[in-house]
């Protein structure tokens, strides 16, 4: 008489409560990267290289903003942008320089170069030229 075993071994990972873990880890991250501030100077540069400027925005410290020197603001930048690229000769090769005094937040012009990218246009941003210390 033969006697059957009973007792095999699973050979399979049960992954369910790994899941679990990564997704408590994506939520955390999703909810912490929003907190954290990113706060650095806009830079500097030695370079000398010549970019052509043919629509500036300035950005200064008291929130004020200026489209080819007439006044806008960050709510209507969009507009304003679309209508100087309707109006320039060279429309192919549009290029929105920020020109943003120090101390402006990045939040401020990254949201800028966003609103050039989305209307398919180049955004440089302007330097300052390197502080020689001694």
């Amino acid at each position: 008489m033969a006697v059957k075993k009973r007792s095999k071994v699973s050979a399979e990972f049960n992954m369910s409560s790994l899941t679990d873990i990564i997704f408590l880890l994506l939520i955390f991250f999703m909810l912490t990267s929003n907190m954290v501030q990113i706060d650095i100077p806009l830079p500097e540069s030695d370079s000398k290289t010549v970019a052509p400027t043919n629509l500036p925005v300035v950005m200064k410290l008291d929130g004020t903003v200026t489209v080819e020197g007439k006044p806008s603001s960050m709510d209507n930048l969009e507009s304003d942008l679309a209508y100087a690229v309707r109006k320039t000769d060279n429309k192919e090769n549009a290029t929105v320089t920020i020109i943003s005094e120090v101390g402006v937040e990045w939040q401020q012009v990254h949201r800028v170069m966003e609103l050039a990218s989305g209307l398919e246009l180049r955004a440089i941003i302007a330097t300052q030229p390197t502080t020689v210390k001694n």
